[in-house]
């Protein structure tokens, strides 16, 4: 039997859908939940784990107790123990503490669930010494130790239990600033490494950096996405560099790391949360989803802008959803596919299919979005 170390972060992600752009540091966790946030981390973890029921008698999970992992195997009836405990809130020194006490179990794998952030803390306490899996939980997760998705996780996590294909690679884990990256500054510099187990294309690489030869062909993809703009529809325009050009040509502010709303080629709303967006799509019936693709990567959805939510997207409907990018970037997906991660498997799998991705004035390339 082989043995598992679990620790979840149950704060992880909770800023992403309330437009904070990150969980990082109890004022903003505490900000978020006033904003109607929920915690999710939980319920990412018990996705990935309840692919795993039917193999409980091939591994025992060490874990913390309640929010930091117990909850979840309980619920799923997995063999567990608890080793650490803590108070109802959490902090990083919890899950630090954790998995000190984890590793002296000398588990045979490591799983967290949460974002950059955790895999900060993860690598602050194991290091190099275990393989590793996280399971996707965080709002930005630019680091390349996570599962597509909880699911694709789950997978990676059966390859090692049942000792099926798979390889451990060291993976990069990358430090963002939180504070920098509210403020419409990305960040970005290598903390420390990880050894992660890899299944194919069921874990994400790391984020690409745009080059600056690609600023013509965004100028270009931005004329066109304007000049295509309907009267009386709502225009939900997502983050990322590569959809700047569009705004810029409207002559508007935009918030280059969050959501922002358009009408009528005027700005509505700046930096909208998941709330805002969906009580404009109650008010406007004619509506679009604007989103570029993560470089590298090849989300559309789920990384660094949770404020599409499954009800968003779905009101919206998949045959609204413009996405917009580079043929360079294009060539650059790991995997050649589009992916989601909404955190809902339904929509993920609605999701999937053939979109017309737009790479220059009026032409189109067609790549598919998989459901893994």
């Amino acid at each position: 039997m082989k043995t598992i170390g679990l620790i979840v972060n149950p704060k992880a992600g909770v800023g992403g859908s309330v437009a904070l752009k990150g969980s990082d540091g109890e004022a903003i966790y505490e900000e978020a939940i006033k904003r109607g946030a929920s915690e999710k981390a939980h319920l990412r973890c018990e996705e990935a784990f309840s692919h795993l029921t039917d193999i409980r008698d091939e591994f025992k999970v060490y874990t913390g107790n309640h929010r930091l992992g117990e909850d979840e195997m309980k619920k799923l009836g997995l063999n567990y123990e608890v080793v650490y405990e803590t108070e109802a809130s959490t902090t990083a020194e919890d899950t630090k503490m954790a998995l000190k006490e984890i590793l002296k179990k000398d588990v045979d794998l490591i799983v967290f669930a949460g974002g950059d952030g955790t895999a900060r803390d993860v690598y602050d306490a194991v290091g190099l010494t275990k393989p590793v899996i996280g399971i996707p939980a965080g709002t930005k997760m630019h680091s390349s130790v996570f599962g597509v998705s909880p699911k694709a996780a789950s997978e990676v996590i059966r390859a090692f239990l049942l000792d099926e294909s798979y390889e451990i690679i060291e993976s990069e884990v990358m430090d963002i600033d939180e504070e920098a990256f509210r403020n419409e500054v990305l960040n970005v510099k290598l903390y420390g490494a990880l050894n992660v187990v890899n299944k194919g294309r069921m874990m994400q690489v790391g984020k690409s950096p745009q080059s600056a030869s690609e600023n013509a062909d965004l100028e270009s993809i931005a004329q066109y996405v304007v000049d295509e703009m309907k009267d009386d529809t709502l225009y939900i325009v997502g983050s990322g560099s590569s959809i700047r050009p569009v705004m810029n040509l409207l002559g508007l502010e935009n918030s280059l790391l969050g959501v922002d709303l358009v009408y009528n080629k005027e700005l509505i709303k700046k930096d909208a949360s998941e709330k805002d967006i969906y009580e404009a799509l109650m008010k406007y019936p004619k509506r679009k989803i604007i989103v570029t693709i993560i470089g590298g990567q090849g989300y559309i959805f789920g990384r660094g802008n949770q404020q599409f939510s499954s009800r968003v997207i779905r009101e919206v409907g998949k045959e609204n959803i413009i996405v917009i990018a580079t043929q360079s970037k294009i060539n650059n997906i790991a995997g050649g596919n589009l992916l989601a991660d909404t955190g809902d498997d339904a929509t993920n799998e609605y999701l999937a299919g053939y979109y017309n991705v737009i790479v220059d004035y009026n032409y189109m390339k067609l790549i598919k979005l998989v459901y893994l």
